[in-house]
């Protein structure tokens, strides 16, 4: 056998356990994270409507931000030894993020599913820290605490876009 056909072997001080659990917390969360950015940039592609520009912009950004956190999460996942998701294939297998093939969404139901869905991977990612944590993963915790925040603010992005306006000003 070359060296080149040898299995990839990154040298980590975790042990092969823990490499183990914690590439099984985050290839799912890799697999959510492309199926996000996918549903985003498709309804960034189709939203209309009189909120057109503002929710084709937002969109653009929060896609932007979910496309730099696959490469993240996958270097994540080889630095400590670990392999990433294959394919598309691979992403369909694990993903929990549920896709939108509709023809037509109207735009506020755009939003609303975003935002259930950002909501999801806030929670997906807190069970991902407590395997990170139990394996004194800092790297891994400390970026997972910082996708969390990044998680939130999109929800919080996407349920404000999405509210009806009311009178009180509230």
């Amino acid at each position: 056998m070359s060296e080149s056909d040898r299995p990839l072997a990154t040298p980590t001080d975790l042990d092969s356990a823990a490499s183990t659990d914690i590439s099984e917390a985050l290839n799912p969360l890799l697999a959510d994270v492309f199926a996000l950015y996918l549903k985003t940039k498709n309804f960034h592609w189709h939203v209309s409507g009189p909120h057109f520009r503002d929710y084709h912009l937002m969109l653009d950004e929060q896609a932007d931000q979910l496309s730099e956190m696959t490469d993240m999460i996958a270097e994540r996942i080889r630095k400590i030894g670990g392999t990433t998701i294959r394919s598309i294939g691979d992403i369909a297998r694990r993903q929990r993020i549920r896709d939108n093939d509709e023809a037509f969404v109207a735009p506020l139901q755009m939003l609303a599913e975003l935002c259930a869905d950002n909501e999801m991977l806030a929670s997906e990612l807190r069970k991902a820290h407590d395997v990170t944590d139990h394996h004194r993963d800092i790297a891994s915790s400390s970026l997972i605490e910082n996708w969390v925040d990044e998680t939130e603010r999109r929800t919080w992005f996407l349920y404000e876009a999405s509210r009806a306006s009311d009178d009180s000003g509230h």
